[in-house]
């Protein structure tokens, strides 16, 4: 399982993709629509998670690509 995935605003403007525990953003966009599109191919390649932040840095939603806990049943 690869890092998980957040997207989060960016400092000077945009959205940034950036690994669970890395200091530097992987990729910075000018939309979330775009960065969020990134960041679920990473997240599926990796089979990991992906959260995505609102502007005030609060989780405001959350994907499984990989190891979930509590798979859909059906």
């Amino acid at each position: 399982m690869g890092k998980n995935q957040h997207v989060t605003p960016h400092s000077e403007g945009g959205y940034q993709v950036k690994g669970a525990g890395n200091t530097k953003a992987t990729k910075i966009f000018e939309t979330q629509k775009d960065a969020i599109s990134f960041a679920k191919d990473v997240a599926k390649k990796q089979k990991s998670e992906l959260f995505i932040h609102n502007k005030t840095g609060q989780i405001r939603e959350r994907n499984s690509y990989g190891n979930d806990k509590f798979p859909p049943r059906g």
